[in-house]
This record gives C-alpha cells, sequence and structure tokens, in this order.
C-alpha cells in the first residue's frame, strides 16, 4: 500500500487519467482538456492558512495562465461542501495583500477516496496519510508531464515561478531551445549545444551577429518571442 501512496508519474510520462468531482462539476482528464496545458495541484486541506492565501493568488491569477492556454486544477482530501463552504469564505471575508472578494472560478477536485492523490504521489506518508502535500504537475496539451513541483506542508508556492516555469518550457517546445537559470520572459535563451567537433567549431567561427559564443557549448541569442 506505501508504495502505491506514494508512487507518482514522472516527468515525461503520461498524466494518469481520472475522473473527479470538483466545484465545478465532473472533470474527465485529460480528455476535458485535449489542446490545453493544465497545473493540476495539490493542498493539504480546505480552511487552513497558508492554502487559503495560495488559492487567492492562483485566482487573481488565472485569467494570465488561461491566455497561455493553461487551465487550473485543485485538490485536496474533503468533500465538494467543504469546498464550496471554504471558497465562499475566502470570497466573502478574506483580504490578502491587494485581493479580496476573491472567486475561485477554476475547478477543485474533491479526493475523497484519495483515488487521483494515489495517482499523482500526492500522499507521502512521512509528511501525513489523510492529507495530501503541496504538489505541482504541469501537464502539457499532450498529457504528458513536463515539471513536477514539491513543497511541505509548512510553505507556500510562488505562483509567479508557476507562470515563468510554464512560459519556459512552452518557449523550449516552439523555439528549440534552452533557458538560463533566473530566465525570465524577454531574456536572452540558450542555443542547443554542438554534436561534434565540426558543429563546435562552427559554432565558434561563425559567433557574433545571431548569437553570442560564451564558449562552443554556451552560446546565448535573443529571445525569439516575448510572452508575458
Amino acid at each position: 500500500m506505501e508504495e502505491q501512496t506514494c508512487k507518482l508519474p514522472l516527468i515525461g510520462e503520461k498524466a494518469p487519467a481520472f475522473k473527479a468531482e470538483t466545484t465545478r462539476g465532473m472533470i474527465n482528464f485529460p480528455d476535458d482538456y485535449k489542446g490545453k496545458w493544465v497545473i493540476l495541484f495539490s493542498h493539504p486541506a480546505d480552511f487552513t492558512p497558508v492554502c487559503t492565501t495560495e488559492f487567492m493568488t492562483f485566482a487573481s491569477m488565472a485569467k494570465e495562465f488561461q491566455k497561455l492556454n493553461c487551465e487550473l486544477i485543485g485538490l485536496s482530501i474533503d468533500s465538494t461542501f467543504s469546498h464550496i463552504a471554504w471558497l465562499r469564505t475566502i470570497k466573502e471575508k478574506i483580504a490578502f495583500k491587494d485581493m479580496k472578494n476573491i472567486e475561485i472560478a477554476f475547478p477543485v477536485i474533491s479526493d475523497l477516496t484519495m483515488e487521483v492523490s494515489k495517482k499523482y504521489g500526492m500522499l507521502q506518508p512521512a509528511a501525513s496519510n489523510t492529507q495530501a502535500v503541496r504538489a505541482v504537475f504541469l501537464i502539457d496539451p499532450k498529457a504528458t508531464v513536463r515539471a513536477i513541483l514539491y513543497y511541505p506542508m509548512s510553505n507556500g508556492r510562488n505562483m509567479d515561478e508557476l507562470k515563468r516555469l510554464l512560459i519556459a518550457v512552452q518557449h523550449s517546445d516552439a523555439h528549440g531551445i534552452a533557458t538560463p537559470a533566473n530566465w525570465q520572459p524577454g531574456d536572452d535563451v540558450i542555443i542547443p549545444p554542438p554534436k561534434s567537433s565540426d558543429e563546435a567549431n562552427e559554432r565558434v567561427k561563425k559567433a557574433g551577429k545571431d548569437y553570442e559564443c560564451l564558449d562552443w557549448f554556451l552560446n546565448l541569442k535573443k529571445c525569439p518571442h516575448n510572452k508575458k
């Protein structure tokens, strides 16, 4: 049982399919999200302080993610009734930073059976047998897992970083490039390294106009498209 509980899909693998009840009705994943990027994220429980700030922040940025063809799906091991009560409380009573009257419009999965949590390795016994840790799965339009982030229950996630990561992966897919450390949209990107000695020599010789050569294996060029 523990092996099943801790199993998680790896980067490059297909995201496990599931049907689930949510605050927006039943969803059938991935069929209902064909052609879209998805951020599937779990939280330990409703009516908890860190989760409340995370959901408010996600909701305030939902349209930004949608502009990037990305939908949000939340999850916790609580009932739909609990989710609804919590989301109503957030909208009616909670103000955090510059956010107030925030409506959580994206679906929140009710995972009372823990079926989805187990499929995605969101239950980790050393942390809790009854609450999902703060897991994030970035899933592409072909339902392939592209990135995985796990946070402890005590610390909230950085949604700006999740958006940055989404844009970076989309850039890499669209333009065949990589992104350097701390990359932000509009920054220079990395050209994939050469695969032969001849190509390495050519890369060094031709540097200057179209790209900057720091050395044969590390070459930078202007960002081909700036998404914000």
